[in-house]
């Protein structure tokens, strides 16, 4: 039996979608760094899984240079300087744009589910049904 854990069919390609993950967590207002993936993590997308802060952090910086957000230090609390980010106005526009684009997504899923359930249970019992009806003609 194969592994599907590393499959894409297990849902390990979620990740990709960490950008309109961090938009739309954003969209309620700026954030730390650490407490924007302790968001995620909280996300339905995410499975329950923490995502690797590396790569939320990989993704800000794209997103910084996109001017999607925009990030401050806050030095006002005990620790460490710490970045807020927060949206920009494009980001805003990025977001709704996702909105658009995960609705249409959304929609061809469902169509993809739709005939994916009343696929055959097996090729081997779809193989065994053409041959019984190639022996009847």
């Amino acid at each position: 039996m194969p592994d599907f854990e590393r499959c894409p069919c297990a849902g390990g390609t979620l990740d990709k979608l960490v950008r309109p993950a961090i938009l739309s967590v954003l969209a309620a207002g700026p954030l730390h760094g650490y407490r924007l993936v302790e968001k995620l993590g909280s996300l339905g997308v995410s499975r329950g899984v923490q995502p690797d802060p590396t790569g939320v952090y990989r993704a800000l910086r794209s997103m910084q240079r996109m001017r999607l957000v925009a990030a401050r230090w806050d030095v006002s609390g005990p620790g460490p300087a710490k970045h807020v980010f927060r949206l920009t106005p494009a980001g805003k526009a990025c977001l709704r744009t996702w909105v658009e684009t995960l609705t249409t997504y959304r929609y061809a899923i469902d169509e993809l589910l739709v005939t994916a359930r009343h696929a055959p249970k097996s090729a081997k019992g779809s193989a065994k049904k053409n041959a019984k009806r190639s022996a009847r003609r």
